[in-house]
């Protein structure tokens, strides 16, 4: 079950864990009348989302001068989703600088004489900009040379997604009737495709965009429209909505059959420790220790522990696993879980120093081939290489094995039926067994199928497998007596008089009184779960080019560069997906940031609150 529930969650998130999944998988098809699928891919449909669609919906070209401003920027737009660009906007000011909701125009390459500018739409519903406060905007950086060489260029893709997405912003808010389903950059160009939403009005304040502002009225609405309606007044009064006598169930009888052939390192990998792994077809070799010649300093008798840690999935697909070679200048020892399998030059069993003189002055090289499957069980298993080193040294082990990825094929009957068919209120209605009807209105109908032969697995797996059915579809009847309101001061009682350790109850007895017994109990066991969800933190270098009231935040640092900051969710094996430029600043694990947080909300509070005086000078 917790398998299942973990593989569910993986195909979730691989759906829709970003703003990039949702687009790809759901956003995108479902406005451009694409198919979408499950979460887990079993099944798709066609959506009809939009009333009409345009390749281009909106087009914006931008052309930087030398001073790092854009000096043309022009907006292109299909009014008419008919597939034609019927409507051009030029801005009439050059842009020093771009903010999520506007732009800022200033004298070219400097940031003097500065006009901020916001994004609206004007009568004709074409983008547009009106002049406002720069307090009016948010998130303004500068790209022209005032802040950096080069910054609009250089950065062209994001340049263009802020400017179009300010402009689709102002659009879609004045327009709700449409939606961006994608946007491509190409060059110095950005193409947003777009459709018209299933309102199809040809008015833009619909109705509809009311509930934003206010989502209480979907509710009273919703009341409003069922009370008026006879439909929904006759199901409220018939047994349907009162208590159902009859009612039908639906369950199925699914032979699975999978074809499983798994790569070589999902058998057996390494996750951590060791220096190297060699892979071969479907053998492997793993490497740990230090085995280039005096890589070691013990002094006079050091004590060196190499740890390797290999996760083994599928033990029974492990065909041979042994200790091939280990050596050392001067001691070793191997272990694997904690249990020795190895020493050497001569038997070393103890965790403290080699029971004998600690400088051998030479190198011994031992090839155990010991067999090793009877320890690699399911799960990990920590691989130890202890070397005691007097002056210099070097250490190394070895480990060969070879697994099975051949096709093999996992079948079992999930049956959904036992429970309904159990239950002696319910009889079989009707029955269809691989679209051949064996029922009909609760009598058999004397067919049934012959024995079908299906291909499985696929081109890397293929093969066939015979069996008298694949899927039963089963329909029940089952009576109903009328719903009554249930009793709940059981229950509540229960709820109010036990705790972790003590069941109490309440029981009515034969002559109309209550008994209360109590028992102890314990809660099951619930697994264990991780701390938490692994994360890193990466950054990536940037130039300060964000804008304030006060001018250019460059201009008011010693450096005029820095860094963003970015958390990821770690993959699986613990790995950390980082973006391009970006480096590492904290590997995976359970990062706690609140107090670097804190310190940068406090210092942000007081830089607010600045040197000002709240009462009178004495």
């Amino acid at each position: 079950m917790e398998d299942r529930a973990r593989a569910a969650a993986e195909a979730a998130r691989a759906k829709s864990s970003d703003s990039e999944a949702l687009r790809k998988n759901y956003v995108t098809p479902g406005l451009a009348g694409q198919a979408i699928a499950t979460v887990d891919n079993s099944r798709s449909f066609t959506p009809n989302l939009a009333c009409s669609k345009t390749a281009t919906l909106l087009e914006v070209m931008v052309q930087p001068r030398t001073t790092g401003d854009l000096r043309r920027v022009v907006i292109a737009r299909d009014t008419d989703l008919d597939g034609t660009l019927d409507r051009t906007f030029n801005l009439p000011v050059p842009v020093s600088g771009i903010c999520a909701n506007g732009v800022v125009s200033c004298s070219p390459g400097t940031w003097q004489a500065c006009s901020p500018f916001r994004w609206t739409v004007d009568q004709a519903a074409a983008p547009a900009l009106e002049k406002v406060d720069l307090s009016a905007l948010a998130g303004c950086y500068c790209i022209n040379a005032s802040c950096g060489s080069n910054l609009a260029w250089s950065n062209i893709a994001s340049v263009l997604r802020d400017i179009g997405g300010g402009a689709i912003g102002a659009l879609t808010t004045a327009d709700p009737r449409f939606g961006v389903a994608e946007a491509v950059i190409d060059g110095p160009v950005i193409r947003y495709v777009g459709a018209q939403s299933t309102a199809c009005a040809s008015n833009p304040s619909l109705p509809q965009s009311s509930y934003r502002a206010n989502p209480a009225l979907i509710a009273s609405d919703a009341y409003s429209a069922s009370s008026s309606s006879s439909v929904f007044q006759a199901l409220k009064g018939s047994t349907i909505g009162t208590g159902t006598a009859l009612t039908s169930r639906h369950c199925k009888i699914e032979r699975r059959i999978t074809v499983l052939k798994p790569q070589p390192d999902q058998v057996i990998s390494r996750t951590s420790g060791g220096y190297a792994t060699i892979g071969s077809g479907t053998a492997f070799d793993f490497l740990m220790g230090s085995p280039a010649d005096n890589s070691l300093s013990g002094g006079s008798c050091s004590l060196v522990d190499f740890r390797m840690t290999l996760r083994v999935s599928e033990p029974d697909r492990i065909r041979d696993a042994r200790l091939t070679h280990f050596f050392a200048d001067d001691w070793a020892q191997v272990r694997i879980d904690g249990e020795l399998i190895g020493s050497g030059p001569t038997p070393w069993s103890s965790h403290g120093l080699p029971p004998g003189k600690c400088e051998l002055k030479k190198t011994f090289h031992s090839y155990p081939r010991l067999d090793l499957r009877p320890y690699l069980s399911a799960g990990d298993h920590e691989i130890w290489l202890r070397a005691a080193v007097a002056n210099e040294g070097e250490a190394f082990a070895q480990i060969h094995v070879e697994v099975d990825d051949s096709c093999r094929t996992d079948e079992h009957l999930v049956d959904g039926c036992t429970p309904i068919g159990a239950d002696p209120a319910c009889r079989l209605e009707s029955e269809l067994v691989d679209g051949v009807q064996t029922w009909v209105n609760g009598i058999a109908t004397g067919l049934k199928p012959l024995p079908q032969t299906r291909l499985v697995g696929g081109a890397s797996c293929p093969g066939e497998i015979t069996r008298d059915f694949f899927q039963k579809d089963r329909t029940y009847r089952c009576t109903l007596e009328a719903l009554a309101r249930p009793d709940t001061s059981r229950g509540a009682y229960i709820i109010d008089h036990s705790t972790e350790v003590l069941l109490a109850d309440r029981i009515r007895r034969s002559d109309g009184g209550y008994a209360t017994p109590t028992r102890s109990f314990n809660l099951p066991d619930r697994g264990q779960v991780a701390q938490c969800e692994p994360v890193c933190k990466t950054r990536a270098p940037k130039a300060n080019d964000a804008v304030a009231l006060d001018g250019v935040v460059a201009a008011r640092q010693n450096v005029p560069t820095g860094y963003d900051t970015f958390y990821h969710a770690c993959s699986g094996d613990n790995r950390c997906p980082m973006g391009p430029g970006e480096e590492l600043v904290a590997a995976c694990g359970c990062l706690d940031d609140f107090p670097e947080a804190a310190a940068m909300m406090q210092t942000l509070r007081l830089a607010g609150a600045d040197m000002v005086c709240t009462g009178a000078a004495p």
